[in-house]
């Protein structure tokens, strides 16, 4: 129990306060005026003031915030946050969800790293498969299949994989810098799969991994976006969405599996925070983004203190969504 709840509170950490981190920077990049840095909610422990900005650490450690000087009030301050280009006040509003999208990206490299990239290498061959009746040996390379460059280790288990009707297949493999072919009927393991008997070697080239790592970012990303257009057409589902409850149980969970599962769910919601984070809904930093160009398009129509007022409207419905969440966690746990 003591262990979950260190492990939820870190990754709370993890994802929000590199999020106002960037805020932070991109504020002070163009000069608007930070009044406080923040690790931590709540009372505060300890401060240092350190030129215009308080940097402070304070008793709740579960986020953090990043207050710029009139955020959502008229000031005459040049340093004021409503007195900066648009295009500015874009880019530091964009810029937490950007950085919790390069959080996730880091982690998912680290991760591939460390478990590696299957290669066309083989790394062993199973006794009575296919392969090894065929004569393929542990170092061979698989270079074509069927006459068909095989340039990845998904290239092969897609060519593999399409051979439904049994057939016969060539495949041709590169061993001490010759190249050799062999003709295999692939079969099918106890799941179902054609299969040829062969278990890829791992690679852990850094360059290699880090171009796996933005792929299966990229594709969460996709998958997550789809996932609330989804949402957005057939209602959500009160089953579908979870609290800080349903988080540190996930994080429970991961955590008798490894570090992998742990850091790969870290990556997961800090990802979903950049996406929800964006959503154009007042008091997030999309529904702020939305405010700028709404102002900006209409000749600061919307004055900055009725601006303020739909944020803290919309705080309040974020607060009260939240205890509704909590709740259904509190339910599900305990069974009623």
């Amino acid at each position: 129990m003591i262990l979950t709840v260190i492990l939820t509170i870190i990754m709370l950490m993890i994802i929000t306060v590199p999020h106002e981190f960037g805020h932070l920077v991109t504020a002070k990049l163009f000069h608007i005026k930070v009044n406080e840095f923040a690790i931590g909610m709540g009372p505060l422990i300890a401060s240092k003031d350190k030129g215009e900005t308080k940097y402070s650490v304070r008793a709740v450690p579960i986020g953090g915030f990043c207050a710029m000087e009139a955020e959502n009030e008229e000031s005459d301050e040049d340093g004021a946050f409503n007195n900066k280009p648009a295009w500015q006040r874009l880019i530091v509003l964009a810029s937490g969800a950007a950085v919790n999208v390069l959080v996730a990206l880091v982690l998912m490299i680290i991760i591939t790293i460390y478990v590696g990239v299957p290669t066309n290498n083989i790394d062993k061959v199973l006794p009575d498969s296919p392969a090894a009746s065929s004569g393929i040996i542990a170092g061979d390379e698989i270079i074509s299949i069927d006459g068909k460059e095989s340039s990845s280790w998904v290239d092969t288990v897609t060519a593999i994989s399409k051979n439904t009707d049994g057939k016969t297949m060539e495949v041709v493999v590169s061993r001490d810098g010759n190249k050799h072919t062999f003709i295999i009927t692939p079969k099918k393991d106890k799941d179902g799969r054609l299969v040829i008997g062969i278990v890829s070697r791992a690679s852990h080239n850094v360059f290699l991994c880090a171009g796996r790592g933005i792929k299966v970012t990229w594709r969460l990303n996709s998958q997550m976006i789809g996932a609330l257009k989804q949402m957005a057409h057939k209602g959500i589902s009160k089953d579908s969405v979870t609290g800080p409850v349903g988080m540190a149980g996930l994080v429970s969970k991961t955590a008798h599996t490894g570090i992998l599962s742990y850091l790969y769910l870290v990556a997961l919601i800090s990802l979903n925070m950049a996406i929800v984070n964006l959503l154009p809904f007042p008091a997030l930093d999309g529904g702020r983004i939305l405010f700028v160009l709404i102002r900006k398009i209409t000749g600061n129509a919307i004055s900055a203190k009725a601006e303020g007022y739909m944020h803290l409207a919309g705080f309040g419905m974020l607060i009260a969504l939240l205890v509704f969440i909590t709740w259904q966690d509190l339910a599900r746990v305990l069974g009623h």
